[in-house]
């Protein structure tokens, strides 16, 4: 054995236990960006049922909300929050039985576990808020008397026992009003939560004025909801049935004409690799994971720090910019590392990092996408069950959704749809699955270069989904030996996955 192979041997162990390792297993114990998007879009829901529509249109209005929201809105918005609040219990009570076995708790699994009791008792106001709304006044105050119960328990006085005893005195029976309610109220609530708690209040204080003004704003909000609605979720049934035909087509035509069916061509047809899997394991060892460690946790942490930086003190736009420039660091510092270790062997046999553009890559990658959404959701659904809330997601994705800047969207749409698809299919499907092929038939190198694609992004619930997806963007490229078609793949994928953030999160 070389000294080069023992010191890659031994660099790959030491990534695999101290960071690839510790990062998935680390995700166990984070929640998934999808529970948090599911609740976003019931508050849109919520929203929504406010809209009354244009005068003289309330019929056609009511069909288009009935449509949108379906015809029990405040029930299915109710067990929603409760399916979410009992996933959050059931991960609270593995969190503390971990505490318990551990000889000291880590400072992710405290704050995992205040995170967790937090949200349970937010979803607890947010119930309460619903249970009232549907006439259940009794049951709303015994589910806020358990909130200020628990918080009492910790000696909380924070703003949720704040927040909870203003809702309990507005609908106590006779109500009580609190000093400072209103501002507790907008500073604790939001959305249609806030809304039906200062209602209530501007009503007890017999405010009409300031009722009138809430209801204007809220019919803008309940427009703006129903836009929103339509597109988050019209626009990706629509392409999940496109999908799905397109699916079918290919399986049918595969059966039919076989070898000369658009699934089949280029399928066996496999790349001259002119190194071995030394050249690999340094590309993705040295390049990929160990650049990443050096520029995201040594170089770009010390820089900032002697630029004097508070990075605590952050805005949106300026952690989107430090993501961005994270991003084009580990990237370039991959890119030099692969370039440097093929340079030997330039130049390269023909069909390699092949950029065509008089071609028929963006019928590949479009049509590529519409195949990966019904099989990435099936697999997104079962994933759920697996994980249930748990297993972490891209941090780039909660920042995302937060997101009501445009200059801060516009960054993380750099990052996430133009440089992150250009840099990882240059390295996955452009060197790797290629590469892989002088030891696996196509398929083989397709599925295992999908599966470290997936991996590399070191979140335990996003392993499946994204193999899938990866075996997509594999077979697109395959057969049309054209990088820029799962470029543009990738580039939708993002896209539409930022779009559909931003616009829930609130910033459109």
């Amino acid at each position: 054995m070389t000294l080069k192979r023992l010191i890659l041997g031994l660099l790959t162990v030491f990534l695999v236990v101290f960071f690839i390792g510790p990062s998935l297993l680390g995700s166990w114990q984070q929640p998934q960006i999808q529970s948090r998007l599911e609740l976003y879009q019931t508050n849109l829901l919520l929203h929504a049922t406010e809209w009354q529509g244009e005068p003289g249109e309330e019929a056609n209005s009511k069909s288009l909300q009935d449509a949108l929201i379906g015809t029990e809105p405040l029930k299915n918005a109710q067990k929603q929050y409760q399916e979410a609040r009992e996933q959050a219990e059931t991960n609270l009570a593995k969190a503390k039985a971990q505490a318990e076995v551990l000889p000291a708790k880590t400072e992710q699994l405290e704050t995992t576990i205040t995170q967790l009791e937090d949200f349970i008792n937010q979803a607890d106001l947010r119930l309460g808020i619903l249970q009232a709304k549907q006439g259940e006044r009794k049951t709303a105050v015994e589910t806020w008397q358990s909130v200020i119960q628990r918080l009492e328990a910790k000696n909380s006085n924070s703003q949720s026992l704040k927040i909870t005893e203003v809702l309990l005195g507005l609908w106590s029976n006779p109500p009580q009003i609190l000093p400072n309610s209103e501002a507790t109220i907008k500073k604790s609530l939001d959305g249609w939560f806030r809304d039906r708690a200062l209602s209530k209040l501007y009503y007890l204080q017999q405010r009409e004025e300031a009722l009138a003004e809430l209801v204007a704003a809220e019919q803008e909000m309940a427009e703006q909801a129903v836009l929103k609605l339509a597109i988050v979720g019209a626009v990706p049934t629509l392409g999940l049935l496109i999908g799905v035909g397109l699916l079918l087509f290919l399986l049918i035509q595969r059966a039919i004409k076989g070898k000369d069916s658009l699934l089949a061509q280029n399928g066996d047809l496999t790349w001259s690799t002119p190194w071995d899997g030394e050249i690999i394991l340094q590309v993705f060892v040295a390049g990929f994971f160990l650049m990443q460690i050096l520029v995201s946790i040594l170089v770009l942490p010390i820089t900032v720090k002697l630029l004097n930086f508070d990075t605590a003190n952050f805005d949106l736009r300026s952690k989107a910019l430090l993501v961005f420039v994270n991003y084009l660091l580990v990237a370039a510092a991959a890119l030099l590392v692969l370039y440097v270790s093929i340079k030997p062997f330039l130049p390269l046999p023909e069909g390699w990092f092949r950029f065509k553009l008089l071609d028929k890559w963006l019928l590949w990658g479009f049509g590529g996408y519409l195949a990966a959404l019904p099989l990435v959701i099936l697999i997104s659904l079962i994933n759920q069950r697996i994980w249930q809330g748990q297993g972490g997601s891209n941090p780039l994705l909660s920042l995302a959704l937060e997101a009501k800047d445009l200059v801060a969207l516009a960054i993380f749409f750099v990052t996430a749809a133009i440089a992150a698809p250009i840099f990882e299919e240059i390295l996955f499907r452009g060197f790797l699955l290629p590469s892989l092929t002088r030891y696996l038939p196509v398929w083989g190198a397709i599925i295992a270069s999908s599966l470290l694609f997936a991996i590399a992004h070191l979140s335990l619930s996003e392993v499946l989904p994204l193999t899938i997806l990866g075996i997509v963007l594999g077979v697109v490229y395959s057969r049309s030996r054209n990088l820029l078609a799962p470029i543009f793949l990738h580039s939708l994928w993002n896209s539409g996955t930022l779009i559909s953030l931003f616009i829930l999160g609130g910033g459109m």
